[in-house]
């Protein structure tokens, strides 16, 4: 191993830490969304509506005190909502990563040189083997997704399996299997429900927002003003979903993609293989027309500019430097199969 045992445990350890805490902040978001629209309707509409929820006593006080009465049944609204989500994700979420990406499942009589080199790191290791799909791209990239081990799926695209040779295939392969074993699989799965959830909500907000203060506008008791007001409280609101977009995924640790490579070496043995994996995916993993969420499970998740400084992933040129330090690897001269001198 690369990377000391105790380095590996803490790893997975921190990745079944924060699984749990989005899995139980999840929900907890939830209610304070349906809080704070519940605020937004109530407020911008005093003389009416009670939306079906029924006036709360104290109804001539702020909206945030008032609204305070109608906790218990946005909090069981709320956990409803997330356990259908949950149920959904659980049994639909390769199917939508699936669709997001393009991707199509192949069997053994689909890919066989493919099946044969997974198949056989796994029975190397004793692990169970994950189902295996394809990308018809020409961009060099992969990736791992699935709740558990028993839905583990591998992905390749198209370019990968025709620019690189079988030594460097293996390791790629080895790559997101050690994704899987070290949980990190699960990790972003989850963050991708979480923040997609997010966003949906935030997008109902805001059009709930926008279509509230457009009447408000069109109402000459309001003034003209209200439909300004609650369209910059809707881009408020977005804006803080976003934010919480960005610190979930700085929760995901770029050190996650230095322990697989590590993983890759220490399945096939072949350092060299790994770093020239590498230094071919480089500047050709850009797989057109995938969400940004399932970008950051890829092998390569390419940013530069001001953009870098919201990389789930480390450089490529560093995580080859580490496996040089590391693990013994040579680095290649690009285009070249000749060590550097």
């Amino acid at each position: 191993m690369v990377w000391g045992t105790a380095g590996l445990r803490t790893h997975i350890w921190n990745n079944n830490l924060r699984s749990v805490f989005l899995l139980a902040a999840f929900p907890v978001l939830l209610v304070a969304i349906g809080y704070a629209l519940t605020i937004l309707m109530t407020g911008f509409d005093t003389t009416s509506a009670d939306y079906g929820l029924g006036k709360p006593p104290g109804a001539d006080a702020a909206p945030w005190v008032r609204e305070l009465a109608r906790l218990p049944m946005i909090g069981a609204w709320s956990l409803g909502i997330a356990a259908v989500w949950f149920v959904i994700a659980w049994f639909g979420h390769q199917a939508m990563i699936n669709a997001a990406t393009g991707a199509r499942s192949v069997t053994r009589k689909d890919e066989p040189e493919l099946y044969n080199l997974l198949e056989n790191l796994c029975i190397s290791r004793g692990l169970s083997m994950p189902k295996l799909a394809v990308i018809e791209s020409g961009a060099l990239n992969a990736y791992a997704s699935g709740l558990t081990e028993s839905q583990a799926t591998v992905t390749v695209t198209r370019g990968l399996m025709q620019r690189l040779d079988t030594a460097e295939l293996e390791a790629v392969l080895a790559h997101e299997l050690s994704h899987i074993r070290h949980r990190d699989v699960r990790l972003l799965v989850i963050s991708i429900i979480f923040v997609g959830i997010i966003s949906f909500a935030a997008e109902i907000v805001f059009r709930r927002i926008f279509w509230l203060g457009l009447r408000a506008g069109g109402d000459r008791r309001s003034g003209g003003r209200g439909g300004g007001l609650v369209i910059v409280i809707g881009l408020a609101i977005i804006a803080i979903a976003y934010l919480l977009a960005i610190v979930i995924r700085f929760s995901l640790s770029r050190r996650r993609e230095y322990m697989a490579d590590a993983g890759a070496v220490e399945l096939t043995r072949n350092p060299d293989a790994m770093i020239s994996a590498l230094e071919k995916i480089s500047g050709n993993a850009e797989v057109e027309d995938s969400p940004e969420e399932i970008r950051e499970m890829f092998i390569e998740n390419p940013k530069t500019g001001f953009m870098g400084v919201f990389a789930t992933h480390p450089p490529i040129e560093k995580r080859i430097d580490m496996l040089v330090e590391h693990a013994g690897g040579k680095r290649r001269l690009r285009g070249s199969a000749v060590p550097e001198v």
